[in-house]
């Protein structure tokens, strides 16, 4: 995911990551393309972040931060009760893109 992102991220610029699912491990990558080109690999830590800059930065994400072509990483959408079938899918390295969770 990582390789695929750095390939389409502008010199000097900057990819940020929450944090694989599965592992910390990015075994596939090494430094030398990001060195290469530049850019800034910025990790994200929002476990201990106050409760209200979180409700301003997802308000912001949801209007003029919105991604672009969003329709595009969403792949797929599915309801609560289908979770576990999403999590074996995941965990046997089948999952691509993003996957939105309905809670009505």
């Amino acid at each position: 995911m990582l390789v695929s992102l750095l390939a389409q991220t502008t010199p000097y610029g900057n990819v940020a990551s929450a944090g694989p699912a599965a592992t910390p491990s990015l075994d596939a990558l090494t430094v030398m393309p990001f060195i290469l080109r530049g850019v800034s690999l910025l990790g994200i830590g929002s476990a201990g972040t106050a409760r209200d800059i979180r409700d301003d930065i997802w308000a912001l994400l949801a209007d003029e931060w919105k991604p672009a072509r969003l329709d595009a990483i969403c792949t797929r959408e599915v309801t609560l009760a289908q979770l576990p079938g999403v999590f074996e899918t995941m965990l046997a390295g089948g999952s691509l893109g993003r996957t939105v969770v309905r809670l009505d």
